[in-house]
């Protein structure tokens, strides 16, 4: 028996935009500065930080692990945990007010997969650790005013309390879907991404970026570097796409179709 393709999933943050190097770095150093703290991110050490998700939980690892105090005039708070989440809560803000201005853009073929989507009445359902108003800043803006009711659920932020690379979140947005795994795809960056995906169950098609080329994504679907558009293909890392030259959802509906759960 066919499957039957009821509902794409997305994460967000690499995936439906490259918002990390230029975007989330960007605005947590600016709430740095703001803060009166002479940290800075660089490229590299960001993509260290990337090995945890969740913007609170990348402070603290930050903290934890590559904080060096010796140089610096920085000491904890007694109230560390309150401390990480109003700064996280000014990188937010920051972030936010980029994202207002059209500064980072959807991926290659996002917007028009989405578009498909709708017209063909597969449900749409977002599944990420940032929170929901970076979610909204972003889609209201790359995509359209009225973007979020586009989707059915969006699981955001900290409505679960372990993050990717645990299944939960994607767990909740199944739930709330009311779907099973074998009802849905979904659609990832990054190695915790796929841990989290497939623990849930789900088929996975991954979109690499420059932070995740290197990944293990031994269990995706299919591994791209974008969706692509009409004239302008994608490059298949992995996986069996036939005839096609950019992911839209007769390409998703064939994937499926051969998908064993």
């Amino acid at each position: 028996m066919t499957n039957n393709l009821r509902a794409l999933i997305f994460d967000v943050d690499g995936t439906l935009a490259d918002t990390e190097r230029d975007g989330h770095r960007v605005a947590f150093n600016s709430a740095f500065a703001a803060a009166g703290l002479n940290w800075e991110w660089s490229v590299e050490l960001y993509g260290k930080l990337l090995q945890v998700t969740g913007g609170k939980e990348r402070i603290r690892y930050f903290l934890d692990h590559f904080f060096d105090n010796s140089n610096q005039q920085f000491q904890p708070p007694e109230d560390l945990d309150g401390f990480i989440a109003e700064l996280h809560k000014s990188k937010t803000s920051f972030y936010t007010d980029m994202l207002s201005k059209g500064a980072i853009p959807l991926r290659p073929g996002v917007k028009r997969l989405i578009m498909e989507a709708r017209e063909e009445g597969v449900r749409l359902a977002i599944a990420t650790t940032t929170t929901p108003e970076n979610v909204s800043a972003l889609l209201e803006v790359a995509l359209a005013p009225d973007a979020m009711s586009w989707f059915d659920v969006v699981a955001a932020g900290d409505i679960v309390p372990a993050k990717k690379p645990a299944p939960d979140i994607y767990e909740v947005a199944l739930q709330q879907l009311g779907l099973k795994p074998e009802d849905c795809l979904a659609f990832e960056d990054s190695h915790n991404g796929i841990l989290s995906s497939r623990g849930a169950g789900l088929e996975t098609i991954i979109t690499i970026n420059d932070y995740t080329k290197d990944h293990d994504f031994a269990d995706a679907l299919l591994v791209l570097d974008q969706y692509g558009e009409p004239g302008h293909p994608f490059t298949v890392l992995e996986g069996d796409i036939g005839e096609h030259s950019y992911l839209d959802l007769a390409l998703l509906q064939e994937l499926f179709a051969k998908a064993v759960f």
